[in-house]
């Protein structure tokens, strides 16, 4: 499932952050906008810090209770301001929408990206996470009746069970070579150099897991060349500078195209999913 990046939705610049180790990560925490559907990640945001002088968006991720899109707030290892006290503890997501009563507010779609959200960081974790709503952490009737008992109910899906994967396409054939596992820390990317500090460019050669940042991102684009990509000087990608593992335009046109032949967010970072999808998605 893919995540609207704070590039994409128009996120301001953080007034300051701090980053939280996955040790200390012991709750995954629903909360409610209480806000009609169509309020934007923006317009939340806004009243965050303009109107509460917090530093950021408070929530970790947020969800749209009726499309089921979701959006990165601060992301995965980042501290939110969303449960006064309990912030080191809990990764906070709102699902935004109201809360009436007698009705469906949230979609299966919104349920289904909640829950698959949910196992995204049990597998980062590498461990079931505690099922919260804000009230059981604050004086609050957050996040409402509906969405605390289907909390507390480990999370049904509303008109049937979440649907198999589905077969790689016909024709398909696995993705060639040995997988190589995302190699920066949970909600970090291969981006820009002008970007936070998570967004790994090459430029300054920092390691990761015992390599440079150049080599691993040269290993992504190696790995499309297996795929039948045309990679390298004078080819139809990275044909100026080569795969020279320092990301710039062509990096980000190359990363645009395959997430385009991929499905994925077009935004150009080359995140886990996008390195994910170079390793082990069928080529079709």
């Amino acid at each position: 499932m893919d995540i609207i990046s704070r590039a994409e939705w128009g996120a301001r610049p953080p007034e300051s952050r701090s980053t939280v180790p996955w040790s200390q990560r012991t709750v995954f925490m629903g909360h409610y906008s209480a806000a009609s559907a169509t309020q934007t990640p923006r317009q939340i945001q806004d009243y965050h810090m303009r109107v509460k002088g917090w530093s950021d968006i408070g929530y970790n991720f947020l969800i749209n209770s009726v499309t089921g899109l979701l959006y990165e707030g601060r992301g995965w290892n980042v501290l939110g301001a969303h449960c006064a006290g309990h912030n080191t503890e809990a990764i906070g997501v709102c699902i935004i929408g109201k809360d009436q009563a007698g009705k469906q507010d949230v979609s299966d779609a919104a349920r289904r990206a909640f829950k698959w959200l949910y196992e995204e960081a049990n597998d980062r974790k590498g461990k079931r996470l505690q099922l919260l709503g804000h009230r059981d952490r604050g004086n609050t009737s957050c996040p409402g009746d509906e969405i605390y008992a289907w909390l507390h109910a480990g999370l049904p899906i509303v008109g049937g069970s979440t649907p198999a994967p589905s077969k790689p396409p016909a024709g398909s054939k696995p993705a060639p070579g040995t997988p190589i596992a995302f190699p920066l820390p949970a909600g970090w990317y291969f981006g820009p150099a002008s970007s936070p500090a998570y967004s790994v460019s090459g430029l300054h050669e920092r390691y990761f897991r015992s390599h440079t940042d150049r080599y691993w991102l040269r290993q992504w684009a190696t790995q499309l060349g297996r795929r039948g990509w045309s990679i390298g000087k004078g080819k139809r990608w990275l044909g100026d500078a080569g795969n020279d593992g320092i990301y710039g335009p062509e990096y980000r046109g190359l990363a645009i195209a395959f997430q385009a032949d991929q499905h994925l967010t077009q935004d150009g970072l080359i995140g886990a999913n996008t390195w994910n999808a170079a390793f082990k998605n069928p080529v079709t």
